[in-house]
């Protein structure tokens, strides 16, 4: 477990049951200098980054492959809002934080989710209109490639003052490389699933320590509902066609219950998702919101 490696050489007393949890943490950290991978998940990190400061002593963190650049610079954007001082090179291997700092408080704006978003904006793209308040164009966020993507597919996308409104059109397959923001990808694929001809996205090795291993897992779901999925190193091809009715496993996945459910929209038969409880991790209202889309559309 890298994440315990981490802890351990900053300081950190960390005991696993055969390197699994329940894992036993005692004491905090001292701050010091630290090797990191970055090729699965940014979230180590970031948590380091927002703990770092606090420490006794000053950090370096050199980080090698990093895949979510734009994540660790919406950290630390936010670090610098509440005082943290930090630096770090050009390309973000290597990070410098001084220890011995203070939090300040702030006034902030906490900005709509592109990520959860993206699910219902693809649902306006395939089953009829729909406007999502609260979404800045100018984010740092990288979600809000979405918004490209539609547009690229054929969709009629509006953005302005705080809104996106996307409408249903005819949509034609598509290219696009998410290395970046790898959370697209479900809502993507529901997208792939109803447009005309093949769609290529790329970027689906960093989907293997999501959840689920979440290139496999929509591969095979997607399949029940009638859709190929075709998996080739870090590309993913989907094949758009008629979506058939099915039931699904979430693989307790909240990107991948919610990807099915936008499939649904433009099913020939009924969808059965089990576990659907699981959206409550990022979206607890999502089949609300849905179910309101459905209706107006």
């Amino acid at each position: 477990m890298r994440m315990v490696e981490g802890l351990t050489a900053l300081g950190a007393q960390c005991e696993t049951t055969n390197g699994f949890p329940p894992i036993r943490i005692k004491g905090g950290i001292n701050g010091g200098t630290l090797h990191l991978n970055g090729s699965e998940s940014s979230q180590f990190l970031t948590g380091l980054l927002m703990t770092l400061p606090l420490c006794s002593k000053d950090s370096v963190i050199e980080v090698s492959d990093l895949k979510s650049g734009s994540y660790v610079e919406m950290t630390v954007a936010i670090l610098k809002e509440f005082g943290i001082g930090l630096s770090h090179d050009r390309d973000m291997k290597r990070f410098h934080v001084p220890g011995n700092q203070t939090y300040r408080p702030c006034t902030c704006t906490i900005e709509g989710d592109w990520s959860g978003a993206s699910f219902i904006l693809v649902a306006g793209a395939i089953a009829g209109s729909v406007k999502v308040k609260g979404l800045t164009i100018g984010s740092a966020q990288a979600d809000k490639a979405i918004a490209e993507v539609l547009e690229q597919a054929g969709a009629k996308v509006d953005i302005s003052n705080r809104c996106v409104s996307v409408e249903k059109n005819r949509l034609k397959g598509f290219r696009f490389d998410a290395t970046n923001c790898p959370d697209l990808f479900p809502p993507l694929v529901a997208l792939a699933a109803n447009c005309e001809g093949k769609s290529t996205i790329l970027g689906a090795e960093r989907l293997k320590h999501k959840e689920s291993n979440r290139a496999l897992a929509l591969a095979s779901e997607f399949a029940k509902l009638g859709i190929e999925v075709l998996l080739s190193g870090d590309s993913m091809e989907v094949k758009g066609g008629r979506i058939e009715g099915a039931t699904v496993s979430t693989h307790n996945d909240h990107r991948i219950a919610m990807a099915c459910a936008v499939a649904a929209l433009n099913c020939h038969g009924e969808v059965v998702i089990d576990n659907p409880a699981c959206v409550f991790k990022s979206y607890p209202s999502f089949f609300e919101d849905l179910e309101v889309l459905s209706k107006v559309t």
